[in-house]
């Protein structure tokens, strides 16, 4: 079963002007979050991972009376920002947690588990 790996960052400690040069601390999470990846693709349970640009730079679309519109930014006040993703294959909800919970005891960053709603999903 796939299941989609999100990782959060708090919002205060990922700086919108430093965004592009990362500091000795998060040089060495990614590290450490690498030794990860590749123990999971000799596993073979690693599908992709990517992280993704800071908040300030994203795009939000919604539906409102007017019609849709596109805002710079974020729309909401954020704690917590969504830093990176990576999907994994794996044969159980259990082998997920027990991954994500060595990465988080590692990383010390929140990490949200869901699973992928393959060929199988009838709505």
């Amino acid at each position: 079963m796939k299941y989609l790996l999100l990782s959060y960052t708090p919002a205060a400690a990922w700086d919108a002007a430093t965004a592009d040069t990362p500091s000795e601390e998060a040089l060495a999470a990614f590290a450490a979050y690498q030794r990860f990846e590749q123990e999971l693709v000799e596993t073979g349970e690693f599908v992709t991972s990517e992280g993704l640009g800071h908040p300030a730079v994203s795009t939000t679309i919604r539906k409102g009376p007017s019609g849709v519109v596109a805002t710079d930014g974020p729309f909401i006040e954020l704690k917590e920002v969504l830093a990176s993703f990576a999907v994994i294959d794996v044969s159980s909800h259990e082998r997920a947690v027990e991954i994500v919970s060595r990465m988080v005891a590692a990383l010390g960053e929140p990490m949200e588990i869901r699973p992928i709603m393959g060929e199988g999903f009838v709505a």
